[in-house]
């Protein structure tokens, strides 16, 4: 695949009004949520609770893309319908989670670096076959006591880059997402200093892999307080936090910033993207890729009755891609 088709997909994931849904939790993960509402981790309750959500009607007036798990990109609807020829039918990007989590840094006690690069070449040239046009990585950058360190911001910013390395050689647009955890008691002020080092770590190993940054992707989290930091920066705060230090860090070039609400209420991760983008133009669009914040209020819906409540819980999931279709132009007005 050529840079300009590359680059063509990336722009498309980020058009305006429109951003990621990520339905890409392990097993593990989804096992955890579907326990909170009372669900069994069964294949078939996980296959149908994705066609759920990838069966929204009008979902792709504000959703470009999906980012799915291993066992989802394989699945098909009730019908047999494949997901990945469901959602390109419906101009739905299929993508996919290619690392294979955090694990703990050899020396650094309580820090974490993401793997799965081995194999990575011969998973992804399977996964272009099944349909991915897009693929995510997830590092994990944790705030605390000495940490992070500079070997661990480096490691995990160097896995980066060669994965997204890998996916250009497969003809997939890489999404790079270096997380910083809001997990701790540090202020905002924090929070900036790291996700600024962080995010210009990660663009230095990208430049030294040759990466076309216009055929990538860059998955951000926000410049926020830590979750026990007594002072909460307010909304317009966490906006011109992140915005200033995203202007500071990440290349024009890039063709599009999308973010993860990483903790964030759902109200909570639409009022941030709303400001930010009331406060532009910026140079790249600024839009979303939430899981819980898209998800959360849907999958309790149906959990409670799969067949009665499965109109309703697909209105909740289409009502909140409208909402964050609209924070991605910095058109969404708070309810009431």
């Amino acid at each position: 695949m050529s840079i300009e088709q590359l680059e063509s997909i990336a722009q498309a994931m980020v058009a305006p009004g429109k951003g990621i849904i990520a339905i890409d939790e392990s097993n593990n993960t989804i096992k955890k949520r579907f326990e909170a509402v009372g669900l069994p981790n069964s294949e078939e309750n996980r296959r149908a609770y994705r066609e759920m959500l990838l069966t929204t009607p009008n979902l792709s007036d504000h959703i470009s893309g999906a980012i799915l798990y291993d066992e989802t990109i394989r699945q098909s609807t009730r019908a047999g319908v494949p997901f990945t020829k469901l959602m390109l039918d419906n101009g739905i990007l299929p993508g996919i989670k290619v690392d294979k989590g955090p694990m703990s840094l050899a020396g650094f006690p309580g820090e974490l670096v993401t793997e799965g690069l081995d194999g990575l070449r011969e998973r992804l040239a399977e996964y272009a076959k099944l349909g991915a046009k897009f693929a995510k990585w997830r590092a994990v950058i944790t705030i605390g006591d000495d940490a992070p360190s500079a070997t661990c911001i480096d490691a995990n910013c160097h896995a980066l880059a060669r994965y997204a390395s890998l996916c250009q050689e497969a003809g997939i647009v890489p999404m790079v997402e270096p997380e910083v955890l809001m997990d701790g008691d540090h202020d905002i002020e924090i929070c900036y200093d790291v996700t600024e080092a962080t995010l210009r770590s990660l663009f230095g190993a990208m430049y030294e892999h040759n990466i076309m940054l216009e055929g990538s992707i860059l998955k951000a989290s926000m410049v926020i307080s830590g979750k026990g930091c007594e002072e909460q920066a307010d909304i317009d705060e966490v906006a011109e936090a992140t915005v200033r230090c995203l202007k500071a860090s990440v290349p024009a070039t890039v063709p599009g910033i999308v973010f993860l609400s990483g903790g964030q209420s759902d109200e909570q991760a639409t009022a941030h993207l709303n400001a930010m983008n009331q406060m532009g133009p910026h140079p790249w669009p600024l839009s979303f890729s939430y899981g819980r914040a898209m998800q959360q209020a849907a999958m309790k819906l149906w959990a409670k009755d799969m067949r009665a409540n499965f109109d309703d819980a697909q209105k909740t999931v289409a009502q909140r891609a409208r909402e964050n279709g609209l924070a991605a132009l910095g058109q969404w007005h708070k309810a009431g």
